[in-house]
């Protein structure tokens, strides 16, 4: 467990958003938008901004942990150097839509990558590793990021399954303690990927969750959860950041599980051999 000082805001944020008002949740919006708002601004020009009053915005800073707006303050401020030194948040100019989307994409990956290096993966590694079975729920946007995930865990472990968006109970009904839940899911957040992280936290199982903030209904269901930006690229969301995590999420995974995931690779090649599976 980290302790508060050692969490993110956005992780913070992420640990009460079901028992954030309105009002706060405004509030919240808009720090994680913007967040030298509160780095670097009075409770009153805060309050302004969102359109509410200086005691919400007290009321805010307690909810979170902190005796008060200052203390709240110094510790968004201690984060926010990092992140505004990442060449990825430079990139503000306007460009064509493909450099419009290479913009856009470098970021997300950015987020992916900071994922890495706070040893987020490693962590959701060890109950991967450690599990009966790997439940794997994903929503529409996230799609292609659960099936790349479930594609690679299965090849290096067993048991690993893909809840269908309609068969929920059926495919949960063996689920219990000794098992994890990886559910990805971005906004728009599908209404079967969260009964399904909730199916999965009320038998008992551990919920990983990949999304993207602290606001998404996955963060407060489980304290094992990640944040991935997801950019739109023309009219859709990009695939790529979830595609990206999913690979890195299954590379850590095959490095913890060592010679056991080698010798199952190993039987896969010789079955795809044994019944010709990809044309000469």
């Amino acid at each position: 467990m980290y302790t508060m000082m050692n969490k993110t805001t956005s992780q913070l944020i992420g640990t009460v958003s079901d028992r954030l008002t309105r009002t706060e949740r405004r509030i919240a919006q808009a720090v994680l938008e913007e967040p030298t708002l509160l780095a670097f601004g009075t409770v009153s020009a805060l309050a302004e901004h969102v359109g509410t009053s200086r005691p919400s915005i007290v009321r805010f800073a307690a909810k979170l942990g902190f005796k008060g707006y200052r203390e709240l303050q110094a510790h968004v401020r201690q984060g926010l150097s990092d992140h505004l030194s990442r060449p990825a948040d430079r990139i503000r100019s306007e460009y064509n839509v493909a450099e419009a989307g290479r913009s856009e994409l470098v970021a997300a990956l950015e987020s992916v990558f900071d994922v890495v290096e706070q040893g987020r993966f490693r962590e959701f590694s060890k109950h991967i590793v450690g599990a009966n079975r790997v439940w794997v729920a994903t929503g529409e946007s996230s799609r292609a990021g659960g099936y790349a995930l479930h594609s690679g865990l299965s090849m290096v472990r067993e048991n690993v399954h893909l809840i269908g968006e309609n068969s929920i109970a059926n495919d949960l009904t063996d689920a219990g303690p000794a098992d994890v839940g990886i559910v990805f899911d971005f906004q728009r957040y599908r209404r079967a990927t969260v009964l399904s992280a909730k199916t999965l936290a009320s038998l008992g199982a551990t919920v990983l969750a990949i999304t993207d903030g602290p606001l998404s209904p996955l963060a407060s269901m489980t304290e094992h959860w990640c944040q991935v930006s997801v950019p739109a690229v023309g009219p859709f969301d990009s695939s790529v950041p979830a595609v990206t995590a999913a690979e890195l999420l299954v590379s850590q995974v095959a490095q913890d599980l060592k010679d056991s995931a080698r010798r199952r690779i190993d039987r896969i090649e010789s079955l795809w051999d044994a019944t010709s599976t990809f044309y000469p």
